[in-house]
């Protein structure tokens, strides 16, 4: 009793004060006729109403957010009402939208904001907000009734419920109300009492009824003698309380229900006990009540939610949450799918048995190990090593191979010259130069950016670029870090050491991007102390290189772009003052270095221009001034002496000097040693890329230099000689094998070269290069001198390592250049996508790739030229990346493990036949997880006891038994990052896993609980790990190769026997310090499953022999020379000259370097724009301007680089990386010629509707929402849409698919714009009278496609911008629609936009600037004038994606960088940006303060930037922390279009998965307006009473429709599947309201789908290959089935049992199935069904049958010739086979035969009875079940309608591509057509 005291106590809310019992009048005790404690806004009025006869308030407008009433006035205020039920009487105006918004307060503070609307189109929910659909359900209106929208309703909302089920959360008071228009209210009511107001005070007395009537002033007026339910409406929601159920029930008489869709609510005894996927899958049922209780609702389907299905388990479907994944099943739900479900992990093993196991033995289990580790990470080291078995440490790092990382500038030579000090990523490198040992210093976990080492080289200094600079002091000798702090500057970039070692030096920005130089004193570092700050200033002027004197520890110099400056430390201040540098104050400089002369120290700066400067420290003035230029070539005149501003001069971008030398290294890759009076080259060397930085040895021996590509070596003065240090990969590495016998190691890279090394030396002894396609992984033949790569392109290429010649060559334009002694041996080329895995077996006898589009191939490797011996498709996950433990071998080469078909199962097969042996369901392994568990990586283990260990995405290793796939145990790594590579050694005591910067050693050995060590060092995640063959040393690959000493024997010692040596580098335990350091990521990521998946029946791998390369793919290697360095030294010859200028002389001016391939400059004038019309670019100190005539003409004198007005171009464009291009779809199909159509008001078919958005298209939606026009593409038509009505116009003229839109700003006229057609040379431009609907003009001027269009504000003009491959910029008259001005772009513009309050002025975005557009008429001249500014290097380097234009003068421009910058357009500079997103931003809109961004995240945010125009006064100092994020929706795809309201509160948005959202930020919801099928429709079936329709799609997914509305209703989707085929259940005599559809897979399976209970009945496997057609039987109780194969299975949805399989039609895949019920008596053959099966070999089969009986007999087989290959070229068409509706003894067949027709068949005299001649071959077919009329769908994108009884022939135009299906409605009134993924909804008419 006290237990159930305490449960009525916490489920009873508190009680109301008295006031408001036993219900509270609302609107009167809150006044709200004097609107003082209440506010009205928009349309709000008192009218009379006549139902009611009284007076009640009306809200109406467009807009719902602007208009309405709001109880309390103000948000800060509260209603304080505690009642738990809410009653409003309201009404809502027909054909309008209406929202009810309440805002309740919890016991716990919390305000949760509930909303209910009949806009809304499902149901959806977040923590603090629920959004409930109101949908009218409309039947037959009874006599004097009026419709369900003009009826006045009471709904009642049980508040107390509705927080308790949907968030579980105990409700408090109701806070606010807000009613939006449009509806009538009268009033607003709260009590405690739940009323049924269909009952008066005196009926409930006088009938003596167990209910509460409702009061006397909440009634409604009920005439006499009529019932209160023929007038009025009540809606109960939730339903009652006290009763529960599982389904939906609806309780009414009436003609009419008004339903809140959404899922079914069920209140159990413990709700509190929910999880959080229960909760968002408990649904809610609205009751509308009638006079009785006894009188229930048809079963015809409801609007329900969306359903999710997953393929790999036994389906129970559940309702979608609000974010469109699936939830758990409810506990009651009874699953029909036969399998058992349990707790344990699931396999199939098709050779072995395996027993049942118990749950608690099978199921994963947290093993005491892992609860051990996480204690040890809080105790600490000392506690670990207590329990570890481990030597601590048990790695000690030996070496890495890299070079650079954040810079490849920093190399410094020790003071005595014998050892070269390089940062290595994140590692500090001491190299001998002798003996090339190397000396680590560890500590850095991030890119060292630069580095200092002072005079007497005792102290080192080093800063890394994150976090923000935090800089390490070493003592240089011990490689003791003496101190770490972090630097005020952002990214330290430059470091220099006083020669004292006292004074520190550091430059860089700060977060501002301000120029910083900082001063610390080092002085007492080595005795204990700290680094102090003496100064900090920060700086205008752009510093590149910065050194403090070796002379005075006190002054320093600078130089950069167009300064060089002399700084002091002075009284604890840090000053500067320039050197006047005259002429030369315009030069780019890019380094200095000082030198002790007797008369003075001297300064020598270099610049980009090629000029060396000599400055006197004391004068600072220039003394001399060179310039190193280029030779004159061979054979030509001898060299002259050239003025000192002719030619171009060559880059330098490095310098050097010692007392007699200067170094000079220059950006053509040469260095070169010169004396000090530059008279002649003593030596130079060439390198293989740039030079970035030279160093002199102190002695002056030697010159260290480094390039740009990762080299580093020196060069010896006085032996002439190069020798190379380092050599290293300029990008991530890939993948990694190593050799045993020759101890060599083989690296792939992004940067397309693959490297051999010397793991003993650790130097390079090849490497080859691919410029076109990248390599992804490698591997080692086990036996033979030779390993094979696989390239990004699917080619599987081996190279010998012996031969020197190429033994095989394939054609292929792109070459391969081979260094060192080997050779490509031979080109296997059997994939289609880039290769993710390759494995080698240990007996060197096979070979194994996988690429991304799921193949697989085995090669045999036995002989020298490897074959292809099969190849799989479709079993290898296509989600995989590149990785070594993508694909691996046993080590008794006998099986292969990897990764597929989907991530989420591990599939073992057998290497010699490819049989696969075992299937495992990783997604089990985590029953309690939230997530999908997936793969990542597999690794098998020894041969005794044959593991096979598998990492998932939950952070877990998984041990597996490689027969039985039984889960043996589990190591739980520590989150947050999946472990994405597994290696285990060969004594199987070692297990390594790498998980973002991390390596984890495990004590594999170890049973229970083994531990783990964890190592940092590299500052990318790791790719790949791998022990060597020895098993002595550990390789990891990332940013670099890391060489790993493994301290302990390769067997198994005894615990304590081996002990980690004195001073091993640092390691951490797998705790808290550890996610600290690593910088780690979470890679967990999926969808929640249903419930337990079941093992299904292995279905074996789709083989096919590789006989060799295709045709389309070819290619080969070709090499150069051995490889060789910079050793081309020599006395030179033919050096450059240096033409030597005195200072102060008069002379020619510098020559200026150009500005890229637009050659423009910034103009002087205030606007940003030039005060002349014409300037010369190539002039020095005058910025370059570009007129346009309107012919396109340039008017001034263009430069090189600058804008041409040809089309002509010398290669083919390249699509640039931003998503923002329009692409169109590939399309097989060409358009009709010839082709006669129907006049207008003769035709047959009217368009009615199109189902689907095309997401494929760019900014092609437009809306108005003052006018209400709303428009969208669709394939090559231009929807119109009426939001309210839903009714559709089509604008159909375009011939090809619609790439984007703009509305004028009167929205009177719509330009359209489509891709070119196969007819036509050039792109078409459609303008559209709107309100005719006819088109104005066609305008055509564009080659490939139209990028923009956007109208002037003044709607004179049109802009049209071409995309990447057309590059062109195009102005149009809208007077006229003649071309004023048609401009050439150098590179691809993304966006263009017209300046809103300057008619003549647009801005487009590009590569790295802003371009700005002036339009000036003079006379009939009508110029263009540009100018471009470049993106600030603050902001990095990125391209602008998107554009909008804000309130004056402001521009926001989106990058692919996520960043969104604002332009002064008055000042035209760029003074604010911030980081707005993850991904690129396509969709920038702007209105007022707010600013809506959108991008390919599948992000969209609202941002407040009301306060940028004041930040703009502070330019530089702007800070963007003053724009802020409002909200924030996550939509399904990329968001390609938008429109807003003025506002900016609500506005549609477009997605690339074909998905038209309305979004609304007052509420924060999106609705989904308009929603297609992402992938090719393959199949409409109809319901037998034609209300609705269901599709089916290679997207996976099965969607029902309401035939009358069009509205997506339920949607089944299966995971990483193509639904090809589809049949809807006919009327069942047994079961009338049972209503089945039939889909069928790509996988074989059939799924049967209950549409009344919105659930997957049964799910089979008949087929062992794809199903292509699907039929049930006239009875409903048998299906038929086709798979590709040819096969015909029949089985029985009631047991699911398969009980025939017909193989006449195997070898060809069945096209056509239909069943009917016919007499047979005719055709000799006794049955009740007639069926046919047509096939693709051109076979048409008719059987009789009696399935109960088990009788099938054949009645009739056709034959027909296969057409010529040279009439239909790639594929024969589809065989089309139809029993005629109108003859029951005629068969129709359409795509057989040798001719283009239709055949008309009579079973009865086996003949043909008539041919219909056709155009083309038919793709699809359908006959009317009404009128003799026949559809026929063409590959041409036309429909032909047949009258077979006249014989007349209509076509039909509006399908973008091959007309695929063509479906006539039982009615046959409705022709649905689909062409891809577009669904046409035909009306036919005149039958």
């Amino acid at each position: 009793m006290a237990r159930d005291s305490r449960w009525v106590w916490h489920l009873t809310p508190p009680c109301p004060p008295v006031w408001q019992q036993p219900f509270l009048n609302v609107f009167r005790h809150f006044k709200v006729d004097e609107w003082k404690r209440s506010s009205k806004e928009g349309d709000v009025a008192v009218v009379t109403d006549k139902t009611l006869k009284c007076t009640v308030y009306r809200v109406r407008g467009p807009v719902s957010a602007g208009n309405y009433i709001q109880l309390p006035k103000t948000s800060t205020q509260s209603l304080g009402l505690t009642g738990r039920y809410l009653y409003v009487l309201f009404r809502p105006l027909p054909a309008k939208h209406f929202v009810i918004h309440l805002d309740l307060c919890t016991e716990d503070s919390q305000v949760i904001r509930v909303s209910f609307s009949n806009f809304f189109k499902e149901f959806k929910s977040t923590a603090t907000w629920l959004q409930f659909p109101f949908i009218c359900e409309t039947g037959t209106p009874r006599k004097g009734v009026g419709s369900p929208g003009a009826r006045w309703t009471c709904l009642q909302l049980d508040l107390h419920d509705i927080l308790l089920v949907y968030l579980n959360r105990r409700y408090s008071q109701l806070r606010s109300i807000r009613l939006c228009a449009s509806l009538l209210v009268r009033n607003l009511y709260t009590s405690d009492l739940c009323f049924d107001p269909a009952v008066t005070v005196a009926e409930a007395r006088c009938a003596k009824l167990p209910i509460t009537p409702i009061p006397r002033e909440m009634a409604f007026p009920v005439p006499k003698g009529e019932s209160w339910h023929d007038h009025y409406v009540h809606i109960r929601f939730p339903s009652d309380s006290s009763k529960t159920s599982s389904e939906a029930v609806q309780k009414s008489c009436s003609p009419s229900e008004a339903v809140l869709a959404g899922p079914v609510p069920q209140l159990l005894p413990h709700p509190a006990a929910f999880s959080k996927p229960v909760q968002d899958s408990l649904a809610l049922m609205v009751q509308k009540h009638g006079p009785t209780a006894s009188c229930q609702a048809p079963s015809a389907p409801r609007p329900l939610p969306e359903v999710s299905v997953s393929c790999e388990r036994s389906e129970v479907c559940s309702v979608g949450g609000p974010s469109g994944r699936s939830q758990e099943p409810l506990a009651w739900v009874k699953a029909t799918d036969k399998h058992v479900v349990s707790d344990s992990l699931h396999v199939s093993a098709r050779q072995t048995t395996v027993e049942p196991t118990a749950p608690e033995d099978a199921s994963p289990q947290e093993s005491p190990g892992r609860k051990q580790n996480q204690q040890e990470a809080a105790l600490g080291k000392d506690r670990f090593q207590q329990r570890s078995f481990l030597p601590d440490p048990v790695l000690r790092l030996k070496g890495v191979i890299g070079f650079g990382g954040h810079s490849t500038k920093w190399a410094l030579w020790t003071r005595d010259g014998a050892a070269v000090v390089y940062p290595c990523h994140a590692v500090i490198v001491v190299l001998c130069v002798n003996t090339r040992e190397q000396r680590l210093f560890l500590g850095h976990t991030d890119k060292v950016s630069a580095l200092a080492l002072d005079g007497s080289g005792s102290l080192l200094a080093s800063a890394q670029a994150q976090p923000h600079s935090m800089l390490r002091l070493w003592d240089f000798q011990t490689g003791e870090c003496l101190s770490l702090f972090q630097s005020p500057v952002h990214t330290v970039c430059s470091l220099s050491f006083s020669d004292s070692g006292e004074v520190l030096c550091g430059v860089g920005k700060d977060r501002h991007g301000r120029m910083t130089v900082v001063v610390w004193g080092t002085a007492q570092v080595g005795r204990g102390g700290e680094a102090i700050i003496l100064t900090k200033v920060h700086s205008d002027v752009d510093i590149q290189a910065f050194e403090v004197a070796f002379f005075d520890e006190t002054r320093m110099a600078s130089c950069g772009r167009g300064s060089v400056r002399l700084w002091r430390l002075r009284g604890g201040g840090l000053r500067s003052c320039p050197v006047d540098l005259g002429e030369h104050h315009a030069l780019e400089f890019t380094d200095l270095a000082f030198r002790q002369a007797q008369d003075g120290h001297t300064l020598y700066v270099c610049s980009r221009s090629g000029h060396i400067l000599e400055i006197d420290h004391q004068s600072m003035a220039v003394r001399r001034a060179r310039r190193l230029l280029p030779t004159q070539t061979p054979g030509g005149p001898l060299p002259q002496k050239q003025a000192f501003s002719s030619g171009p001069g060559i880059a330098i971008s490095s310098l050097s000097v010692s007392q007699a030398k200067c170094a000079v290294g220059s950006e053509d890759g040469y260095l070169r040693l010169w004396p000090l009076d530059f008279s002649s080259v003593l030596l130079e060397a060439e390198h293989e890329g740039p030079i970035s930085s030279v160093r002199i040895s102190p002695d002056g021996l030697r010159v260290l230099s480094t390039t740009s590509s990762g080299h580093l070596g020196f060069l010896d003065i006085l032996s002439r000689e190069y020798s190379v240090l380092v050599r290293s990969h300029a990008a991530p590495v890939l993948a990694l094998a190593t050799e045993c016998r020759r101890g060599q190691l083989a690296t792939v890279s992004q940067d397309h070269t693959v490297r051999i090394w010397d793991l003993a030396t650790l130097q390079q002894l090849y490497d080859f290069a691919s410029p076109e396609e990248a390599p992804c992984a490698v591997a080692f033949h086990p036996t033979q001198p030779t390993f094979f790569c696989g390239f990004s392109s699917g080619a599987v290429r081996s190279f010998s390592l012996e031969a020197t010649e190429v033994l095989v060559e394939h054609r292929r334009s792109g070459t391969v250049q081979l260094r060192g002694k080997a050779a490509a041996s031979r080109v296997c080329r059997c994939h289609r996508g880039a290769i993710t895995g390759l494995a080698a077996s240990p007996d060197g006898s096979l070979l194994f790739s996988s690429c991304s589009r799921g193949s697989l191939a085995q090669y045999h490797s036995g002989a020298l030229r490897c074959r292809i011996l099969r190849v799989a498709a479709n079993v290898v996950c296509q989600e995989a990346c590149p990785s070594p433990s993508a694909l691996v071998v046993s080590g008794d080469s006998r099986l292969l493990a990897f990764v597929g078909p989907s991530k989420y199962t591990v599939t073992v097969m057998d290497t010699t036949s490819l049989d696969e042996l075992l299937r495992v369901d990783i997604s089990t392994l985590d029953l309690a997880g939230s997530r999908l568990d997936s793969a990542v990586a597999v690794c098998f283990g020894p041969a005794p006891p044959g593991h096979l260990l598998v990492s998932t995405s939950s952070n877990m290793v998984a041990v597996l038994d490689a027969t039985s796939g039984r889960l043996v145990r589990e190591l739980s790594c520590v989150p947050p990052a999946a472990c994405s590579v597994l290696a285990l050694s060969g004594d199987g005591r070692f297990l390594l896993t790498a998980a973002d910067r991390a390596i984890k050693v495990w004590d594999y050995s170890a049973q229970a609980g083994p531990g783990c060590q964890v190592y940092i060092g590299h500052s990318e995640p790791v790719r790949a790990v791998a022990f060597t063959p020895d098993q002595q040393q550990l390789l990891s690959v990332g940013d670099a190769i890391f060489l790993w000493d493994v301290l302990v024997p390769s067997e198994k010692s005894p615990p304590g026997s081996v002990q980690g040596s004195p001073g091993a580098p640092p390691t951490c335990e797998a705790g808290l310090g550890t996610r600290q350091l690593e910088d780690m990521v979470s890679g967990a990521n999926g969808l929640p499953r249903q419930q337990v998946p079941m093992p299904s029946q292995a279905s074996p791998p789709w083989l096919d022999i590789c006989a060799g390369p295709p045709k389309d793919h070819d290619g080969a290697f070709s090499m150069s020379d051995e490889s060789r360095g910079p050793e081309g030294l020599r006395q030179a010859s033919g050096p450059p000259v240096l033409v030597q200028k005195e200072a102060g002389r008069a002379g020619d001016g510098a020559w200026g370097a150009t500005g890229g391939p637009w050659d423009l400059g910034r103009p002087p004038h205030p606007r940003g724009w030039p005060s002349g019309l014409r300037t010369d670019p190539a002039a020095p100190g005058r910025q370059g301007m570009v007129t346009y005539r309107a012919n396109g003409e340039p008017k001034a004198p263009v430069g090189p680089g600058a804008y041409s007005t040809g089309r002509a171009r010398a290669q083919p464009p390249t699509r640039p990386d931003s998503y923002r291009h329009f692409t169109a779809r590939y399309k097989a199909s060409l358009l009709a010629k010839g082709l006669s159509f129907p006049a207008v008001g003769d035709e047959q078919l009217h368009l009615k509707a199109v189902m689907g958005y095309n997401g494929n298209g760019r900014a092609n939606l437009v809306w108005r929402p003052d006018t209400g026009f709303f428009a969208y593409t669709c394939g090559r038509l231009v929807v119109v849409e009426d939001l309210h009505s839903g009714v559709q116009q089509h604008w159909l003229g375009h011939p090809e698919e619609i790439s984007t839109l703009a509305l004028s700003h009167d929205a009177q006229v719509l330009a359209s714009a489509s891709g070119r057609s196969s007819t036509a040379s050039r792109c078409q431009i459609r303008v559209w009278d709107v309100p005719g609907g006819f088109c104005r003009q066609l305008l055509s001027h564009h080659d490939t496609a139209v990028q923009a269009l956007a109208f002037s504000p003044d709607d004179r003009l049109l802009v049209t911008l071409g995309d990447y491959g057309d590059r062109t910029l195009a102005l149009w008259s809208t007077a006229t629609y003649e071309l004023v001005s048609s401009t050439c772009l150098p590179e691809p513009v993304h966006g263009v936009a017209f300046n809103p309050w300057d008619t003549g002025e647009l801005a487009c975005v590009g590569q790295g600037a802003v371009t700005l557009w002036l339009l000036q008429q003079r006379g009939g001249d009508v110029s263009l004038q540009v100018h471009r500014e470049p993106i600030p290097e603050e902001v990095g380097g990125c391209e602008l994606t998107s554009l909008c234009y804000g309130t004056t003068p402001l521009l926001y421009c989106g990058s692919n960088a996520g960043q969104v910058c604002v332009w002064d357009m008055c000042a035209g500079r760029c003074f604010l940006a911030w980081d707005a997103d993850d991904g690129e931003i396509g969709v920038l809109l702007c209105s007022g303060a707010r600013l809506v961004s959108g991008s390919n995240t599948r992000r969209l945010r609202l941002w407040a930037v009301g306060a940028v125009p004041e930040l703009r006064r502070k330019g530089s100092g702007a800070r963007s922390s003053s724009v802020f994020m409002e909200r924030e929706l996550t939509l399904d795809g990329a968001v390609v279009s938008a429109v807003f309201h003025e506002s900016m509160d609500m506005g549609v948005v477009g997605t690339t998965a074909g998905t038209l959202w309305y979004v609304s930020w007052a509420e924060g919801t999106s609705t989904r307006l308009i929603s297609g099928h992402r992938s090719k429709v393959n199949e409409v079936v109809f319901s037998p009473s034609e209300s609705h329709c269901a599709t089916c799609s290679d997207d996976g997914s099965v969607r029902v429709w309401s035939v009358a509305s069009m509205e997506l209703l339920i949607q089944f989707q299966v995971l990483s599947q193509s639904c090809l085929c589809l049949s809807w259940s006919p009327p069942s005599c047994e079961r009338p309201e049972q209503q089945w559809v039939a889909a069928g897979y790509s996988d074989g399976t059939l799924r049967l789908f209950s549409i009344p209970r919105i659930a997957m009945e049964l799910k089979m496997h008949p087929h062992s290959a794809a199903l292509t057609a699907i039929a049930f039987s006239a009875d409903g109780q048998t299906i038929l089935s086709g798979d590709k194969d040819g096969l015909v299975a029949v089985s029985r949805p009631r047991t699911g049992m398969t009980f025939r399989v017909l193989s006449d039609h195997w070898g060809a895949p069945i096209c056509t199935i239909q069943s009917t019920r016919r007499e047979y008596e005719d055709f000799g053959a006794e049955g009740v069904d007639l069926w046919l099966a047509a096939s693709g070999d051109q076979q048409v089969s008719v059987w009789a049958s009696n399935w109960l009986q088990d009788r099938c007999e054949l009645v009739d087989w056709l034959s027909f010739p296969a057409p010529a290959l040279t009439e239909v070229p790639g594929c024969l068409p589809p065989s089309l086979a139809a029993f005629c509706p109108w003859d029951e003894a005629l068969l129709v067949c359409a795509g057989l035969g040798v001719h283009h027709e239709v055949v008309f068949y009579s079973l009865r005299q086996k003949q043909v009875m008539e041919k219909i001649p056709l155009p083309f071959f038919a793709v699809s077919m359908s006959l009317s079940p009404g009128a003799h009329l026949m559809a026929i769908g063409f590959s041409e994108r036309v429909l032909r309608l047949v009258d077979c009884a006249s014989g007349a022939v209509q076509d039909f135009a509006g399908h973008d591509d091959s007309v695929q299906l063509c479906r006539f409605a039982p009615s046959a009134r409705l022709l649905f057509t689909a062409a891809h993924s577009e669904i046409l909804v035909w009306e036919v008419t005149g039958h």
